[in-house]
C-alpha cells in the first residue's frame, strides 16, 4: 500500500450505533475510535471513549469538537443526524443491514474503510462459522418449537430479519416468518390476538432501552391459553447482544437464544412423551 493511499484511510472514528464499536474493537483497531454511542457496552473499555449521542439523537456539536474523518451509523433512523453531519462536512458512512449476509458484509466494509480488510473478512468468516455450527447443534434438539420474539411491547413489534434468522439457526420457527422482509420497525407491528392465535412454545422478549415485563407479558387478555404462557416460557434476552446488527448478536445473543430454545425443545418433548404414555 502506498504512503499517499495510508494518509487517506481515517484516523479519528465516530461510532454512532454500538455495532461499529465493537467491530473497530475486534479488528485491533480501537485506537481509531474517538467517539462512542451512549449505548455502547462491548468490550467494557469503549464506555471510557467521549459518548456522543443516543440512537436517533446526537450531540453535533460534541461530534465535531472530536474533529472525526469518519462517521459510521446505522439504519434509515439516523438519516437526520447524518444529515447535519454532511451538511458540516463530514464523511458519514451510515449502512441499514438487516440480514446475517448483510451484517457480514458490513463487517468486511468496515474493515475496507479502515484499512483492515483481511482482519475483517477474517472476523466475518468466524462469525459465520458461529452460526454455521449453532445450526448444525440445532439439529440434535427433540423439537422444534414456535418462536415469538418481541422487540418491542407498545405497540407489538416483531420479525426483525437478522434475528429471526438467529433464531432458527438455534433450531426455533418463527411465528411471523413472513415480516422478515419488512426493514421498518412500523411494517412489523402485530397485534396480541394474532400472537395469541399463532400460539408460540417460546416468547422471547427484547425491549430495546429498557427492561422487559415478563409478568406483564403473561397478563396480555387471552394470552393465558398460549402454550408459551401455560409452561412458563417466557425469557427476557437482554436487547445489548440482539437487537444491535454486529458480533454481539451473532455471539452472545445467538448462545442465548439456543439455550432458550433448547429448554423449550425439552419441555415440549417431555409434553410428548407423556400425552403417549397417556
Amino acid at each position: 500500500m502506498s504512503r499517499t493511499l495510508r494518509a487517506s484511510l481515517p484516523r479519528r472514528v465516530v461510532c454512532l450505533t454500538e455495532e461499529s464499536v465493537e467491530t473497530l474493537y475486534l479488528l485491533g483497531r480501537e485506537d481509531l475510535v474517538v467517539g462512542v454511542s451512549g449505548y455502547a457496552r462491548r468490550p467494557p473499555a469503549a464506555r471510557l471513549k467521549p459518548r456522543v449521542c443516543a440512537y436517533v439523537t446526537a450531540d453535533i456539536p460534541k461530534i465535531l469538537a472530536l474533529e472525526p474523518d469518519l462517521v459510521l451509523g446505522f439504519s434509515d433512523l439516523q438519516a437526520g443526524i447524518a444529515k447535519d453531519l454532511i451538511s458540516a462536512g463530514l464523511d458519514v458512512a451510515v449502512f441499514n443491514q438487516r440480514s446475517l449476509s448483510e451484517i457480514l458484509g458490513v463487517v468486511r466494509m468496515t474493515g475496507a474503510l479502515v484499512g483492515a480488510a483481511t482482519a475483517a473478512e477474517k472476523l466475518a468468516a468466524r462469525l459465520a462459522a458461529g452460526v454455521e455450527r449453532a445450526a448444525r447443534r440445532s439439529r440434535r434438539l427433540p423439537a422444534r418449537p414456535k418462536v415469538y420474539f418481541e422487540e418491542w411491547d407498545a405497540p407489538l413489534i416483531s420479525g426483525i430479519r437478522w434475528v429471526e434468522e438467529l433464531v432458527e439457526a438455534a433450531g426455533g420457527k418463527p411465528v411471523f416468518p413472513e415480516l422478515r422482509g419488512k426493514g421498518l420497525a412500523k411494517e412489523r407491528v402485530v397485534e396480541p390476538a394474532e400472537v395469541a392465535r399463532r400460539d408460540p412454545d417460546l416468547i422471547l422478549a427484547s425491549w430495546c432501552g429498557k427492561k422487559a415485563d415478563l409478568a406483564a407479558i403473561s397478563r396480555r387478555p387471552g394470552w393465558e391459553a398460549v402454550s408459551a404462557v401455560r409452561r412458563g416460557l417466557l425469557r427476557e434476552v437482554p436487547s445489548t447482544i440482539i437487537l444491535q446488527p454486529g458480533p454481539a448478536a451473532l455471539t452472545d445473543g445467538l448462545a442465548a437464544l439456543e439455550r432458550h430454545v433448547a429448554e423449550a425443545a425439552r419441555v415440549l418433548s417431555q409434553a410428548a412423551s407423556k400425552t403417549k404414555r397417556v
